[in-house]
């Protein structure tokens, strides 16, 4: 069955639910989305299908299948597009160009060179038979027209936050895609953070400056946290003349990126601004993980495999090594599947206790018995309500708005020896290990450098479309445009009710704690109607 919906003019839409594309769509063809879940059922659609607002926009068609069945019923198929801003959202009469990757030796022997523009990616990919079509994002990657020329753009690239493996590649990709790819040679580099728009020389990018940068650590531009200034970092651009800005961090940062945009915006100015999202911990909404965390997991092992050969080697011997998690655990959980001779995974998800039946003073003793040694691998925000009631410590912050922890891991490592030695009159080796700087600093691995390249050649791609206030990542393996509110309004955390963790329980034979922590069963509770109301806090 087919239905077509009217031209959009002739209807009347809420303000807001639904942008029709600029003018150099073609009224009146047809663009069929197939429902592959229900036979001889499809969409029909008009061309201006494709929305220019970050908004959720739902299409409902009704349809009903042969009125000689019996017991079919009409069916609603929802089809929700969270799509991205354009310029010309804003700014209607801009110019669009052909690609020049049409003229492209590289693209040549490629058979679809260009992302349709009703390509979408579903956020969520294991459905049921009567399940709605749900969310989507914009596909990523190169558009059939573009809205710069090489010689009108002058790109710039800042990073901000914490390092992490991956920040130098991102540069480089980027630098290099815009040159390769679309012939753009001025490229400037903000050096110092947020606050290196208005305090700090810029560098000249170029493909020869940037060519070896991926083998380094850090980043070369140089970071800072904090220093965000909306109305001076908008003055400088428009002062600069800058008209694509490539944002590199974390949730912080995005939200910054956000708020530039909307500043952009509101003076009517043609920039486009793409984020690229940065965070070790994988604590990142909506995409299936970050860059740089593939690389700290792979690092990690080496500070486990050494803690765990310190261990084994004396009688009684501890090792505890404290990785990255500020609030999610999923570098201590996957290092610690990697690993298989850790006996005890702690993670801020999962509040443990130390004391009684169950605890992990008990645990630890139990396994001291089996095999004269334990290795134990927590997160850094493991434990820290335990922490800030024994140093009678205050919930201060860093410049970016994030908790300062405390030391996890001193605090644990004292607290067991004390134990053991004072009220099990046990003699015990700690050895504590915090690798976090080491991790952070190091060059990205090849899998990250090539998830890195993906990333900064999507955000190019974006922006030189005319795409803004968006950010790149891989939804279910597919590269998507997503609205940067949606990778900053929640926090991406470990499930400690799924699979995963259940695997990884039973990989250490560890406590899982639920049974005799109240506070666990309290969040246990919480993640469960959170579920029920469309997950409050988004869980892998």
């Amino acid at each position: 069955m087919e239905l077509a919906l009217p031209n959009p003019s002739s209807l009347r839409f809420p303000q807001n639910d639904f942008i029709p594309l600029h003018k150099c769509s073609t009224p009146g063809s047809f663009h069929t989305f197939s429902n592959k879940n229900l036979a001889s059922k499809s969409i029909s659609l008009w061309r201006p299908f494709i929305w220019r607002q970050p908004r959720l926009v739902r299409l409902k068609a009704q349809s009903a299948t042969d009125s000689n069945a019996s017991g079919d019923k009409h069916r609603d198929d929802d089809f929700i597009v969270e799509d991205v801003p354009h310029l010309t959202d804003f700014l209607p009469d801009l110019p669009s160009y052909t690609n020049p990757l049409k003229r492209s030796q590289a693209y040549a022997i490629v058979k679809k060179t260009f992302v349709s523009p009703e390509d979408m990616v579903a956020k969520e990919i294991i459905v049921q038979k009567d399940s709605p079509r749900g969310v989507h994002f914009r596909r990523a990657g190169p558009q059939e027209k573009v809205f710069f020329t090489p010689e009108e753009v002058r790109a710039c690239i800042v990073t901000c936050g914490g390092l992490c493996p991956g920040i130098n590649t991102v540069i480089r990709e980027i630098v290099c895609g815009l040159k390769n790819m679309y012939g753009v040679d001025d490229v400037l580099g903000i050096q110092g953070g947020y606050s290196g728009f208005y305090s700090k020389n810029t560098l000249n990018l170029t493909t020869k400056a940037v060519n070896d940068i991926h083998k380094r650590g850090g980043t070369f531009l140089q970071t800072s946290r904090g220093g965000h200034d909306t109305k001076k970092i908008v003055d400088n651009i428009q002062d600069r003349r800058i008209n694509q800005v490539y944002i590199i961090g974390g949730d912080g940062t995005q939200k910054g990126a956000a708020a530039i945009y909307k500043e952009v915006e509101k003076r009517r100015l043609k920039v486009a601004v793409a984020g690229i999202p940065k965070t070790i911990d994988n604590d990142i909404a909506v995409i299936d993980k970050s860059f740089g965390f593939d690389t700290a997991v792979e690092e990690a092992q080496r500070a486990i495999n050494a803690a765990h050969v310190e261990a084994e080697s004396m009688e009684n011997g501890v090792g505890i090594v404290k990785l990255m998690g500020r609030y999610s655990g999923f570098i201590a959980m996957l290092a610690t599947l990697g690993n298989r001779d850790v006996d005890c995974c702690l993670i801020p998800e999962s509040p443990f206790y130390l004391e009684g039946p169950g605890g992990l003073y008990e645990y630890v003793e139990q396994k001291l018995k089996e095999n004269r040694h334990v290795l134990i691998v927590l997160a850094e925000g493991a434990g820290q309500e335990y922490v800030a009631q024994s140093m009678q410590a205050f919930q201060e912050k860093d410049a970016s708005g994030n908790r300062l922890l405390l030391d996890v891991g001193l605090w644990l490592t004292q607290h067991i020896k004390d134990h053991f030695t004072n009220a099990r009159k046990m003699t015990i080796n700690m050895k504590y290990i915090d690798p976090t700087y080491m991790i952070r600093a190091i060059p990205s691995n090849a899998s990250d450098n090539i998830y890195c390249t993906l990333l900064a050649q999507s955000a190019v791609h974006g922006a030189m479309a005319g795409f803004t206030g968006f950010t790149v990542g891989p939804v279910n393996s597919r590269h998507a445009y997503i609205p940067i509110n949606r990778v900053t309004e929640t926090t991406n955390t470990v499930d400690i009710t799924g699979r995963m963790w259940a695997r990884l329980l039973a990989s250490t034979n560890q406590p899982s704690f639920v049974h005799h922590c109240q506070t666990v069963r309290e969040r246990v509770d919480k993640q469960t109607i959170d579920r029920i109301n469309n997950m409050k806090i988004n869980s892998t």
